[in-house]
């Protein structure tokens, strides 16, 4: 006796609807194996050493913004660096990797769900009217074959491995957003302190060619007191010696002055061939950065978040290690229709499918999960270490930083009364030389020493300026941590930014 097609179904319905059932209660019973996550601990300092008398940060300035430069008040500079979010190569590459930690987390967190497959086949066969066995109802019979099946994988996360692998994956992908970041900062902060290693040797050759000026004075005067018999001809050959020699240091300037311009015009997208930086002399000191407690830095810098990151994906492998100690329970379900004959392949006696439940368990590996979970956690320990090496070294580069624009801004002062001597110094040696009371040399090693230390006080401005870029970035810029997406896989902006606007 037929058994009716609804009954069939009924039945199936029963049967998946226990299996389901059994996969829920499985979850719900199961746990998450793995350690919980807590942040690795470390040792912020009360305050930064070499702060000194640095006016601390305000409420209302602790966060430097997104666009930190405009601190400086250059028109120019925030030009450039509008052009490095828009055209440059490495942060388009640091941006790429981003896309794809979040196409793998997206890759991975499809293990949620069931997949579902379908491999429709339609084919028209002639058996062997002679093959055995003898007397089969298909010898020499030709006949079609429409198949439309449909199969249904699912591997139930009893254990929590998809959840662990997942979590494992995102904070990977946060990682890698805090990357970004940091390729942001480092870009804009080499930018920023190319412009100013340029514009401080505008200043330099702007110096050297004002001295060559007055040295070309200095020798037309020896000229005509050589011709008036009054100075000598060493002399005239000592004023040319020294015109020449500075000419020739001013000329040189320019190559370091070019190679700036160009590493400029990398930053911003573009062949050094189509860019131009126009000279503009440094002049104006540094500004003051506000400075926050050292504790605060974990939260300002992306390298460090980034670290952190990865410290939390190496806790959740360790999760993924230890699940492989439990079985996998799967469930699989195949389903759909067969007939000779397409006109009633969707007819119901043409139905066919299966279901089933399994769970399948190693029992002896040679202790392949024990080296399994021995490296998660190893991992784990190097991530830990480089996460807390990594604060380390961002308080030393704020500490290097505040030291340097400390110790330099004193060191301007002094070179100011230095550079003012000088010039003192060669006023009276040129009041003495046309008074007949000493020779040129005299006057000589008074410019020598001027100059020096005037191009040594302009050199200490670029270097203030450097070192005060240096510092906003050992600080982390304008970015901030709430800056990371939670779920990168879904949605969200790219958190690329301490520049983005």
């Amino acid at each position: 006796m037929k058994q009716a097609p609804e009954l069939i179904f009924t039945s199936s319905w029963k049967t998946a609807r226990a299996c389901l059932v059994s996969i829920a209660v499985l979850q719900l019973a199961g746990c998450t194996v793995g350690p919980k996550y807590h942040p690795p601990v470390v040792q912020a300092p009360s305050g930064y050493k070499e702060v000194g008398d640095w006016r601390p940060a305000q409420p209302n300035d602790q966060n430097l913004g997104g666009s930190w430069w405009t601190i400086f008040q250059d028109p120019q500079l925030d030009a450039l660096e509008a052009q490095v979010n828009v055209s440059n190569q490495n942060l388009k590459a640091a941006e790429a990797q981003f896309r794809q930690a979040r196409a793998a987390l997206r890759y991975n967190r499809a293990d949620y769900f069931p997949t579902v497959t379908a491999a429709p086949s339609a084919t028209r066969e002639r058996t062997s009217g002679r093959r055995p066995p003898p007397t089969s109802v298909f010898d020499g019979i030709t006949y079609n074959d429409f198949v439309l099946p449909f199969s249904v994988a699912y591997q139930a996360d009893v254990w929590g491995r998809v959840r662990k692998n997942v979590e494992s994956y995102r904070e990977q992908a946060q990682a890698s957003a805090a990357d970004l970041a940091t390729v942001n900062l480092s870009m804009h902060a080499d930018l920023a302190v190319d412009y100013f290693q340029a514009r401080s040797l505008d200043a330099e050759e702007q110096l050297l060619n004002s001295t060559v000026k007055q040295y070309e004075q200095a020798l037309e005067l020896n000229e005509s007191r050589f011709q008036g018999g009054i100075a000598s001809e060493v002399e005239v050959e000592q004023a040319k010696t020294q015109l020449q020699t500075t000419r020739a240091i001013a000329i040189d300037v320019g190559v370091a002055r070019a190679q700036y311009e160009h590493a400029v015009a990398i930053l911003v997208g573009k062949p050094p061939a189509e860019f131009s930086l126009p000279p503009l002399p440094l002049t104006a000191p540094p500004p003051h950065v506000p400075i926050s407690v050292p504790s605060e830095l974990l939260e300002r810098r992306p390298d460090i978040a980034a670290a952190e990151r990865r410290v939390a994906a190496a806790n959740a492998q360790i999760g993924v290690a230890k699940s492989a100690y439990y079985p996998l329970v799967n469930l699989s379900a195949s389903g759909g229709f067969e007939s000779s004959a397409i006109t009633t392949l969707l007819n119901g006696p043409s139905g066919l499918w299966s279901i089933g439940l399994s769970a399948v368990g190693t029992v002896f590996d040679v202790g392949r999960r024990r080296g399994l979970n021995d490296q998660a956690h190893a991992a784990y320990d190097f991530q830990v270490a480089a996460y807390r090496e990594n604060v380390l070294t961002g308080f030393q580069q704020v500490e290097d930083n505040l030291a340097a624009v400390r110790i330099l801004e004193n060191e301007a002062k002094v070179q100011d009364e230095a550079v003012a001597a000088a010039q003192r110094s060669l006023d009276l040696s040129v009041t003495r030389y046309k008074g007949g009371v000493t020779s040129y040399l005299e006057v000589i090693t008074a410019q020598s020493a001027a100059l020096a230390d005037e191009v040594t006080a302009v050199n200490i401005l670029g270097r203030r300026m450097a070192n005060t870029v240096l510092l906003i970035q050992a600080l982390g810029g304008g970015w901030d941590r709430s800056s990371l997406p939670e779920r990168p896989e879904c949605c969200g902006k790219l958190a690329s930014s301490s520049g983005s606007n």
